[in-house]
């Protein structure tokens, strides 16, 4: 199969879908990789790297997308790539759908399979291609929200593990899983009284076990949530529904309870967010300030460290990619229920029932498109 990497062009995104390392087990599977110029210079990797690993080097994003079978990626498509997309190419990727209509109807419009990272689910229901990114977006988010608790960033001024003699800060994490779990560790580790709150009390039970003396479970509740965050100096939000828009668990009105400068950082911005007042902010312009509450809602969190997450990633995707290009999209996703839950979009149909449901749009069940003799 041809394989194209483009560079990712999403503002200050510097992760790249595949390292060198993931360049030469492609080759060693007899498939062509073809990466734009430059693409993994952001993430510490030359062409001359990618050269020396055998894959062939494109001069611009056009060229890539005209040749390759299969695209991989790190970030949905913005815009300026939607119709360059080829009917029936497979794309490969984080898509978010639910939380961009423009995004889903383009994809739609262009007929392509859309096969999403966050959705490729196991048996046990774990997302495997979302867990590196959450473990780095999970640490991120205790780094920044102490570094925005500063006075001079906006917050209360407080540092998160306090001093002999001054209390540490409270922080308060909603959503046990992947997300959440590292945001605690993180929090824990740097002294802060911590306290995560999750739906499942087999989960609370869990993190009880695991975690230390610092880190208190609560049953994640709205009574819950409401009294908490009157004392919370960070709040993380870390909610996750596979595929599907995260619910508001803290509305506008709720901010006018919390403590001036207290920081929320959501994590589930990518999915619409978990806080009502949130909305996609970037790197370059992270945070902004609503009733004295900072927000910090960075869309592509793993992207200010693209080194640590490139790898992790392709250390993830890999053997899916591998899959999909020896067998073909529809013999693999045949063969592989992980990979067939992946599938979102094909040939201009929904074929996943929460990005259908996000928009009141219409469904199609995906054995649809996987019946039959496998297209390789």
């Amino acid at each position: 199969m041809i394989i194209g990497v483009p560079k990712e062009i999403k503002q200050n995104e510097s992760r790249v879908a595949l390292t060198p390392a993931g360049v030469t087990e492609m080759l060693n599977h007899n498939h062509t990789v073809y990466i734009q110029t430059q693409a993994g210079e952001g993430s510490g990797f030359s062409d001359e790297a990618y050269k020396d690993a055998g894959a062939q080097i494109l001069p611009n994003i056009e060229a890539i997308y005209d040749i390759a079978e299969m695209i991989i990626k790190v970030k949905e498509p913005i815009a300026s790539e939607y119709n360059l997309i080829k009917e029936n190419q497979l794309v490969f990727t984080y898509f978010h759908f639910a939380s961009s209509e423009a995004l889903t109807k383009a994809m739609i419009d262009n007929k392509s399979i859309c096969l999403a990272y966050e959705t490729v689910e196991k048996a046990d229901r774990s997302l495997p291609l979302l867990v590196p990114m959450s473990e780095v977006a999970g640490r991120m988010a205790v780094q920044e929200g102490a570094k925005y608790l500063e006075k001079p960033t906006g917050g209360r001024g407080i540092l998160l593990g306090g001093v002999p003699g001054v209390k540490p800060a409270n922080v308060l994490i909603i959503g046990g899983g992947i997300v959440g779990t590292q945001a605690a560790k993180m929090a824990a580790g740097l002294g802060a009284n911590v306290t995560i709150m999750d739906i499942s009390l087999p989960r609370l039970r869990q993190l009880a076990d695991i975690m230390p003396a610092n880190v208190e479970t609560i049953m994640s509740n709205q009574y819950n949530i409401a009294e908490a965050i009157q004392h919370s100096d960070l709040i993380v939000g870390a909610v996750l529904i596979p595929g599907a828009k995260a619910p508001h668990l803290i509305t506008q009105d709720m901010l006018k309870t919390m403590q001036p400068g207290t920081v929320v950082v959501d994590v589930a911005v990518d999915q619409g967010g978990c806080i009502e007042t949130c909305k996609p902010t970037t790197h370059e312009d992270p945070t902004y300030v609503i009733d004295e509450v900072v927000h910090y809602c960075v869309a592509n969190m793993p992207g200010a460290v693209p080194y640590t997450s490139t790898v992790a990633l392709t250390n993830a995707t890999l053997p899916y990619a591998i899959q999909l290009a020896n067998k073909g999209w529809k013999k693999a996703c045949q063969d592989s229920k992980e990979l067939k839950l992946g599938l979102n979009i094909v040939q201009g149909e929904i074929v996943y029932q929460p990005v259908a449901t996000a928009f009141d749009l219409p469904y199609t069940p995906v054995d649809t498109y996987l019946k039959g003799e496998a297209v390789v």
